[in-house]
């Protein structure tokens, strides 16, 4: 990432870490509705910082369109819902992924690592932790006359501690401790004066699943749900600026998995994941008093403390209700094993054109004995969206150090 403008940089910065359109046009208003330029609904995206928290990393998730809140325990459940760690089949187990970022541009040095795993420490109680590293390699800036002014490392990783308990057979509860570290270039002056600092924030995960019989088919099959608040945290801002800080990506998920088991040596499991980020929706017009209504420079939707940020995200979208209903997310996914050993699976996911307009498919197979595990996924992204994940085969290890049954 070296030898670039200084806008084409930080553009593309932003872009590695987004995975979506940059920035909310600036939106037209007549009669109390906003609009684009072309007549279109108003593009209005919600920004946070650290956004690679949200990112998926493990394969076998990224080839079921991303759902991940509901379906059966392994050692990535941390990174959705950490309760389901109570109802785990194995005593320890741990995975290692490494996925490269934007292959298809031939960048080397931007990629995401991922590190989790669990141990039972008696009975249905379980300890999670979960190391994410996310590189965006060495930052080259340069003025608009193409003078080098300085390079700075850019990454940021995330250190979770989990942990979760079972209330009952079919019930449990989990919590997540993080610690989040972001460098995006410490020490690099920016347009304006600003430096840029190395910033830490804390943030927690509150999680819970239920798990029933579902006799309603022929065959034997489970109903799994799953609820999690994530990243409930402080603000985090990157540069020596106090004031204007941002909201880590707090987020709601919603998922419902179906698993059928049509006898001993197939079956599928249909998964479904809705998830909402709890975080205030940008003012489209930020410099009008209709925004800004203490008067004060600063637009009111960045003012609110984290918890205050939180249930305003629910009401506060200027177009009502439409477009909250616009900030969900949908993802569901499909997956078939056969003799609990191999596996194919596909999946979609979708993000209103408005709000990020993030849209693929996905699909991946996956393999898995007594002790080894290995899962492999690839992204096929819509007609009119790109995507950095695009073109790459993203694989996931598994490790069961402890192959043996443990009841919850």
């Amino acid at each position: 990432m070296k030898h670039l403008p200084l806008f084409t940089n930080w553009i593309l910065l932003f872009a590695l870490l987004t995975s979506a359109p940059l920035l909310s046009a600036q939106c037209l208003e007549s009669e109390g509705k906003l609009f684009n330029v072309d007549g279109t609904d108003c593009t209005n995206n919600i920004i946070t910082a650290v956004p690679f928290l949200r990112i998926v990393a493990d394969a076998r998730s990224g080839a079921m369109g991303d759902v991940g809140i509901a379906i059966s325990t392994d050692a990535n459940a941390i990174h959705f819902n950490a309760s389901k760690l109570a109802f785990a089949d194995t005593d320890m187990a741990f995975s290692a992924t490494y996925t490269s970022w934007f292959p298809t541009l031939g960048v080397k040095d931007v990629y995401l690592g991922y590190l989790t795993g669990y141990k039972k420490i008696g009975k249905g109680q379980t300890l999670g932790l979960g190391l994410r590293y996310f590189s965006l390699g060495d930052l080259q800036l340069v003025n608009n006359r193409g003078i080098s002014l300085n390079t700075g490392p850019t990454h940021e990783f995330e250190v979770a501690l989990a942990y979760a308990r079972s209330i009952s057979n079919r019930f449990s509860v989990g919590i997540t401790g993080k610690l989040i570290s972001s460098n995006l270039a410490a020490g690099l002056q920016l347009p304006g004066g600003s430096i840029i600092s190395h910033r830490t924030a804390g943030a927690a995960d509150i999680s819970f699943t239920y798990k029933t019989p579902l006799n309603i088919v022929r065959w034997k099959s489970d109903l799994q749900l799953g609820l999690a608040f994530s990243n409930l945290g402080s603000k985090i801002n990157n540069t020596d600026n106090s004031i204007d800080q941002d909201y880590l990506p707090a987020n709601l998920g919603l998922g419902a998995a179906w698993a059928i088991r049509f006898g001993d040596y197939n079956s599928l499991t249909l998964a479904v994941d809705l998830n909402k980020l709890m975080v205030p929706t940008p003012c489209p017009n930020p410099t009008t008093s209709a925004c800004d209504r203490n008067g004060n420079g600063r637009p009111d939707f960045k003012e609110y403390s984290p918890i205050s940020g939180v249930f305003h995200s629910f009401s506060d979208a200027p177009a009502g209700g439409k477009e909250e209903l616009r900030e969900l997310i949908y993802a569901t996914g499909l997956e078939y094993w056969y003799k609990k050993q191999y596996a194919l699976r596909i999946g979609y996911f979708h993000e209103d054109s408005t709000k990020g307009g993030r849209q693929y498919y996905t699909t991946g197979a996956g393999f898995m004995n007594n002790l080894l595990g290995i899962n492999l996924s690839y992204l096929i992204p819509t007609a009119n969206q790109r995507n950095p994940l695009e073109n790459t085969l993203r694989v996931s290890l598994l490790f069961k150090l402890k192959a043996k049954e443990v009841q919850p």
